[in-house]
């Protein structure tokens, strides 16, 4: 990923938000080498306040979890940085700050509250980040198997969601959460690739780790 005129640009994404590049308009939709601006960047004016909640709660937790996310990478690093896997860990960490960094852009500019249990999962990130880092490079990517498949399974289940609801309207929304998903599923495969389940109960650790994410984005979805 790289970044020219603070614009964030994906090379598989169809959108390039550019909010200084464009004039009035934050989202540029390129469609067979045209432009189309919209009158919003990633969500339409919500409808009612039932379509409010169910977007204040998805991007909510999202938010929390790629800021979980971050606070993972940054214990792993702590721990394993100057190791030869350091980084591939820093590979996907600085992934991660890009999706922090988009929904950072988006509940600022939706005006959506982040979870009050922000400081806790900064503590318990990096404690679970560090933890794992050291059983070794076995536990780091051990840890991201289990995270980054509960990540892309709640992903799935919003990508779900939207797409029964109107995949239209939400479009933008969409491709990005799809491309997030997408490096989630890499990270996942990443951690399979550098023998996660080596790892001395590897089930068992996986497990824990996932019960203690769905609770994360159970609370983070409501606080």
């Amino acid at each position: 990923m790289h970044r020219a005129a603070k614009c964030a640009l994906r090379p598989d994404l169809s959108l390039v938000f550019c909010p200084s590049s464009v004039r009035n308009c934050r989202a540029v939709n390129r469609v067979n080498g045209s432009v189309l601006c919209r009158r919003y960047s990633v969500l339409p004016p919500p409808r009612d306040e039932e379509e409010k909640a169910m977007l204040d709660r998805m991007l909510r937790v999202d938010h929390a979890g790629e800021y979980g996310a971050n606070r993972i990478y940054a214990g792993q690093m702590a721990v394993l940085g100057r190791t030869q896997t350091g980084p591939l860990i820093q590979h996907m960490w600085d992934q991660e700050k890009i999706h922090l960094e988009k929904f950072n852009e988006i509940l600022g500019e939706h005006r959506v509250r982040p979870t009050l249990l922000l400081p806790l999962w900064n503590v318990a990130g990096f404690a679970l980040g560090a933890c794992t880092a050291l059983l070794g490079k076995e536990g780091a990517m051990a840890c991201t198997v289990a995270v980054e498949e509960s990540i892309s399974e709640h992903y799935n289940s919003q990508i779900r969601t939207l797409m029964e609801t109107d995949p239209e309207r939400y479009t933008e929304l969409l491709q990005i959460i799809k491309e997030f998903r997408d490096d989630e599923i890499e990270h996942h495969d990443t951690g399979l690739e550098h023998d996660a389940e080596s790892v001395p109960g590897y089930f068992l650790l996986k497990t824990a780790i996932q019960i203690g994410c769905k609770a994360a984005i159970y609370i983070s979805q409501r606080i």
